[in-house]
């Protein structure tokens, strides 16, 4: 009697559990025909739906590219999710500011290998016009339009990115001290004027004056009336570390080695560490310090010092870590030291013929069998740069007197601007 009494309580629980359940599935089912947001696949989908990302625009010449360019590049990518960078056409360059001294192609491979580049438009126009600007929200789908605290006057005296400011689209950056185009190009055309007039070692060293503050006036007036600012850069810890890698190389990783001066970082430099970093996990590029550049390739050089070779080369995609001041050569204990199992040189390279020197930089990789010689991509290097400086050196003086002008009203008017 008792088990039957138990049976039939358990047949009601069980019938009342699942009419309830059948209750409960029609009505969820009826929400979600009123509301079918509330639907199970539509709650999943809008989780994984991703916010759209924010894009962010910069544009700029991009010539004689250096880290001041690429730290702006750093602060314009800390404003969105993607960076989409414009790079001034060859002919918009030389009817705005005269003759570019790279030419487009390189500039583009200089740009497209910064690690915070995320997609590159070619021929973008120096001025931002309306069409050009609809383009840009359009198809690039671009949010803000980003530029430095520096002004960017066209001939006429108007704003470039009067446009973009106006429909709400412009956002501000920190200019980076110590370093522009102008500058750059005023360092090798005082290297000229220097070797011209004779002077000797100790006062034709560039790279001291500009570099490391020697030189006691604001402004070069050494008779050519160039304009060109003595700069100072004051290296940080902090943009050394806003430009490294936070990655270290793993215990099984395959480092690649590569080492050399890389003075006045340009398309070259890029195309061969790309080729180094594809033989390996990890790419080490030792950097050479200013008196072992001097002393290999005379007094003139190098035309940037150790700090700013070293951003540059860090801002490249390709590298992983720098050794700052690396030795000129390759010891035992520096391959033990830093795991190293490849050691690369290029073809093409200003120091090409240290296969004759008695104490051949590369011995030791090479009794190990660890040394491999790459076919160098461009036939590039540092004085190639410094000879197209040379050849037409008339009209970068004018330019520079002309960037001159405005750079030292920028200076003058100049008021702190937070940032980094």
């Amino acid at each position: 009697m008792g088990s039957d009494t138990g049976l039939e309580n358990s047949k009601r629980f069980l019938s009342t559990w699942l009419i309830g359940g059948l209750v409960a599935g029609l009505s969820v089912m009826g929400l979600c025909a009123a509301w079918p947001e509330l639907s199970p696949l539509s709650i999943v989908g809008m989780k994984k739906k991703k916010k759209r990302p924010i894009r962010v625009y910069m544009d700029g010449c991009f010539d004689m590219m250096h880290y001041g360019h690429c730290n702006a590049l750093r602060q314009a990518r800390a404003l969105g999710d993607q960076l989409i960078v414009g790079v001034v056409s060859d002919a918009e360059i030389t009817i705005n500011k005269g003759p570019p001294v790279t030419p487009l192609h390189e500039r583009m491979i200089m740009v497209s290998a910064v690690k915070w580049v995320d997609e590159v438009i070619p021929d973008a126009p120096y001025a931002i016009t309306e069409e050009f600007m609809r383009k840009l929200f359009d198809e690039y789908n671009i949010d803000y339009i980003i530029h430095g605290d520096d002004p960017c006057i066209l001939p006429d005296g108007t704003d470039a990115y009067a446009l973009a400011k106006k429909a709400g689209r412009y956002k501000q950056i920190k200019r980076t001290e110590g370093v522009s185009s102008t500058d750059i190009v005023g360092r090798m055309l005082l290297c000229v004027r220097e070797r011209t007039s004779g002077d000797s070692p100790s006062h034709a060293s560039l790279q001291r004056q500009f570099s490391h503050g020697h030189g006691q006036k604001k402004f070069d007036d050494g008779g050519s009336g160039s304009g060109t600012r003595v700069s100072h850069f004051l290296p940080t810890s902090r943009r050394i570390v806003q430009f490294s890698n936070e990655k270290a190389a793993g215990p099984d990783a395959r480092i690649v080695y590569i080492d050399g001066a890389f003075d006045l970082f340009h398309a070259g430099h890029v195309e061969i560490l790309r080729l180094a970093r594809g033989l390996g996990d990890f790419l080490l590029v030792g950097i050479h310090t200013d008196q072992t550049v001097s002393a290999n390739r005379g007094a003139h050089r190098p035309i940037m010092n150790l700090h700013e070779r070293s951003l540059s080369v860090l801002a490249c995609r390709y590298v992983d870590e720098v050794i700052i001041g690396a030795p000129w050569e390759v010891s035992k204990d520096m391959i033990t030291t830093f795991n190293i199992s490849l050691i690369v040189h290029g073809t093409v390279a200003e120091d090409d013929d240290f296969e004759k020197d008695n104490r051949n930089p590369y011995d030791v990789p090479k009794s190990m069998e660890i040394f491999k010689v790459l076919e160098s991509p461009l036939d590039i290097t540092t004085s190639t740069i410094i000879k197209r400086i040379v050849s037409n050196h008339e009209a970068y003086q004018k330019r520079n007197e002309r960037k001159g002008e405005s750079e030292r009203r920028y200076y003058e008017g100049k008021n702190y601007v937070s940032g980094d």
